[in-house]
């Protein structure tokens, strides 16, 4: 801390003291991701849950196991409107994911009405809470967040809203835990949502990078697609949304200058710590991952046009390789470091500039013989990098 930060603190201090003699005067200095983080945090909520039926207590931890009547669940998954409320789904790892067989399974049951309970049938909902008390059969439950169960309370609301639903008595499984640290609570949503088939993409989405991520993007335009469809739900316009693979794609190829691990290991860049952590870290600045993903998706518009007359597999293998070669050229470095393309304006390349790098690589991709294993490989990418040493020396601008 500054020294005259410091003395500034010590003399408030005394005054307040001066002025109240048996007061106690404390300060906290926040930085930037401390300020971002109470801008984030929303007003506590209080919410009621009353219970079918007595709830499982655990001995330790506060956690409870709780058989609800749907009909009392809906009430407590829609505001006074009878709007979904949103707001306790936002650490859920991915959204309403729309017609698919399980969703259409679980309509199903619903509409059929049979003779089975509801929750025989169906894996049931988990909150994480900041709180949670008994009295009676209601549970009372501070700052709910559905972290698994999205999919079933969706449906759920959906049947409410279409189905005459008076004479409905089934009931569903909820389990309501309060988690002792943040660190259990990842937990939770991570082993929650991985008895699915969910993206593992999808299970890192409630970081805070990715939250930083997708703030930063959105007065930009682009919307970052952290937890799977949430934007497409919204409308929003498909070629403005940039999902978490995607990001990690480009990144790859343009800030860490690996367009071949890009095209070949799409999955590993996010499963593997090691590779995660090099693509999505706190060290590079912000903007890195605004002008990738501008950048990617420039690049995609103009190696698919049909100007370009390229195939769909040959649109697929060299499109990390233009980007990388019109990052390095705006750059005039063979290997600028991430924070060189956190500095640099995505606007500034042009069209013209990104045709050039694509018939640069096009040429050396051709010569290696065009394939799935020339992109994958390491040759095309040392060809590349060789071509932009060579042309791209040391205090010369980019051609």
């Amino acid at each position: 801390m500054h020294p005259n930060v410091q003395r500034k603190a010590d003399q408030l201090k005394d005054v307040v003291k001066g002025l109240f003699s048996s007061s106690v005067v404390e300060f906290q200095f926040l930085g930037a991701s401390e300020l971002l983080a109470l801008a984030r945090r929303a007003p506590r909520a209080t919410f009621s849950l009353r219970l079918a039926e007595n709830p499982i207590c655990s001995s330790g931890a506060v956690a409870f196991v709780c058989l609800v009547s749907l009909k009392e669940y809906h009430a407590f998954i829609t505001d006074e409107k009878g709007n979904l409320t949103r707001s306790i789904f936002e650490s859920n790892v991915r959204d309403y994911q729309g017609t698919t067989e399980v969703n259409d399974q679980i309509q199903t049951t619903l509409r059929e009405g049979s003779a089975d309970e509801f929750w025989w049938l169906n894996n049931g909902i988990t909150v994480v809470a900041a709180n949670a008390t008994l009295s009676g059969k209601t549970l009372t439950i501070e700052d709910p967040q559905i972290v698994n169960g999205l999919q079933t309370s969706t449906v759920i609301f959906n049947y409410f809203k279409a189905s005459n639903t008076e004479h409905e008595a089934r009931n569903l499984l909820v389990r309501v835990i309060v988690p002792p640290a943040p660190e259990s609570r990842d937990r939770i949503i991570k082993a929650t949502n991985s008895q699915t088939a969910i993206p593992i993409a999808s299970l890192r989405a409630t970081e805070v990078i990715h939250r930083d991520i997708e703030q930063y993007l959105a007065p930009h335009g682009l919307y970052y697609d952290r937890r799977k469809n949430h934007y497409k739900n919204e409308g929003k316009p498909i070629e403005k949304i940039v999902s978490i693979p995607h990001l990690a794609q480009a990144v790859m190829a343009i800030a860490l200058q690996r367009p071949n691990d890009a095209r070949a290991r799409p999955s590993s860049l996010l499963k593997r710590d090691t590779e995660y952590e090099q693509v999505f870290s706190r060290d590079y600045p912000i903007a890195v991952y605004l002008n990738c993903a501008l950048l990617m998706k420039r690049v995609d518009n103009v190696v698919r046009s049909d100007a370009a007359g390229l195939d769909t597999k040959d649109q697929t293998n060299i499109g990390f390789y233009v980007a990388m070669d019109a990052t390095c050229t705006a750059l005039a470095k063979a290997n600028p470091t991430p924070q060189d393309v956190g500095g640099l304006s995505a606007a500034t390349i042009t069209d013209d500039a990104i045709v050039a790098a694509m018939n640069r690589v096009l040429g050396l991709y051709r010569a290696l013989g065009a394939t799935d294993q020339t992109a994958k490989g390491p040759e095309l990418v040392t060809r590349v990098k060789a071509e932009l040493v060579a042309r791209l020396p040391a205090g010369q601008p980019g051609a």
